[in-house]
């Protein structure tokens, strides 16, 4: 068989699996690039300590400790947990040009970044909920991501 049709219907199976694990929200988010509404989201307003992981995939992304209230109505973070976590792309649907973030391993569409956050660092990492799965800091060690509990210790 081609490769070509073995990658395009690995991706179908791909694609299928996750709408049956996903909500349609998040699968709109993370696989077609769609935007959820600001201010009627999970996580625009939570104050808990914890860690943001892809829904996808369960790759941590970002920290409540880099969460901030920009007023947007979505998460926003000052950076990622990790650079490398990520990867950023060009994007120039609806008229504007903007910074898309996607998470590095699964590919997930999780928002876009902009240059008017707070200081020194200038960023504002604007994240969908629907991409997101936020683990609460008593949790980390029983979900598998105990490694990030040092980041809450003071």
């Amino acid at each position: 068989m081609e490769r070509g049709y073995m990658d395009s219907k690995a991706n179908f199976n791909k694609k299928e699996n996750l709408k049956k694990r996903l909500s349609p929200l998040q699968f709109a988010v993370t696989q077609e690039n769609a935007t959820e509404m600001p201010f009627q989201n999970e996580y625009w307003n939570n104050t808990r300590e914890g860690i943001y992981v892809d829904i996808v995939s369960g790759e941590p992304l970002f920290s409540s400790l880099e969460k901030f209230n920009s007023g947007c109505g979505w998460p926003s973070f000052t950076q990622p947990l990790a650079k490398e976590k990520i990867k950023e792309n060009v994007d120039t649907s609806h008229g504007m040009t903007r910074t898309e973030v996607r998470s590095k391993n699964a590919d997930s569409h999780l928002g876009h970044v902009f240059t008017d956050g707070p200081h020194p660092g200038g960023l504002r990492y604007c994240i969908n909920s629907a991409a997101l799965r936020f683990i609460p800091k008593e949790e980390l060690d029983k979900e598998g991501y105990g490694e990030w509990l040092a980041l809450f210790q003071k």
